[in-house]
Formats: C-alpha cells, structure tokens, sequence
C-alpha cells in the first residue's frame, strides 16, 4: 500500500499505521480513508495529500 504526503507540512500517512485517533485503524488503505479526513498535524483536506 501506498503511502501519502501533506502537501501543506509534510506529515506521512502510513497505512500500515492508520491513524487510529482519527477513526483509521492500521492497514486501512489511502483510497479507503474517509473524504472529511484531516492531516492530523495541520488541518489540511485529503486533496492535499500526494502519493510518495
């Protein structure tokens, strides 16, 4: 699975790891990350997000 960059302030998503606190448990794929997800550090949309 692919992971995924903040545009914005260059957090990483990795699916391996999801992001539990935000409702994304491990091993969830980007495409399957919620439309209103939010980068955890900035705020910034899912559209701001760039596959590495």
């Amino acid at each position: 699975m692919d992971k995924y960059e903040c545009d914005l302030c260059g957090w990483i998503y990795d699916p391996a790891e999801g992001h539990p606190d935000s409702g994304v448990e491990p091993g969830t794929a980007w495409e399957d990350v919620p439309a209103d997800f939010l980068c955890p550090l900035c705020g910034a949309a899912k559209e701001d997000f760039t596959k590495l």
